[in-house]
Parts: C-alpha cells; structure tokens; sequence
C-alpha cells in the first residue's frame, strides 16, 4: 500500500493538472481549439488513470481485475459512440 507521502504527491499533481487547464482556453493565439481540446483530453486521461491506479487500488490489484477494469471502460466507450451515432 502506498504512503501518505505517494497519495500527497498524487494530490498535489492532480491539483496542478486540474488547474493548469485553463491555460490551453486563456492563451488563443498560441493554442488552437482543437489543440486546447486535446490538451484538455489528454490530461484528463492522466488524471483518470492516476485515480484508477492509487486511489483505487488497482496498481497493486492482481492483472485480471485490471484488464477487467479496462474492459468495462472499453464497452463504455462503445455505447458512447453507439449513443452518439443513434442520435444523428
């Protein structure tokens, strides 16, 4: 299990990557929408997986809940873009 010195880091990296955001939105004429749109995605993949791996748990969980984890996110990604096709 990791210790509170591992989760105050994980905290204060999520705070500074929650927060740094707005700078892709603030600074127009250096990013683009979509560039900031990406930036914005990517960083929320990492936040994402940084939860999933420490606050979950599943860093130190056996490999087959974690592909079972990935699978789930997977089919909900699926319905998502089933949903979002259904709609048009």
């Amino acid at each position: 299990m990791a210790s509170v010195r591992t989760y105050t880091i994980i905290y204060v990296v999520l705070l500074v990557l929650g927060t740094s955001k707005f700078i892709f939105f603030t600074f127009d004429d250096i990013f683009t929408y979509w560039m900031a749109m990406g930036g914005t995605l990517f960083l929320a993949l990492v936040k994402s997986l940084l939860i999933a791996a420490y606050y979950q748990h599943l860093l130190h969980e056996p490999r087959s809940i974690t592909y079972m984890m990935l699978i789930a996110v997977f089919m909900v990604v699926l319905l998502t873009v089933a949903a979002g096709f259904s709609i048009q």
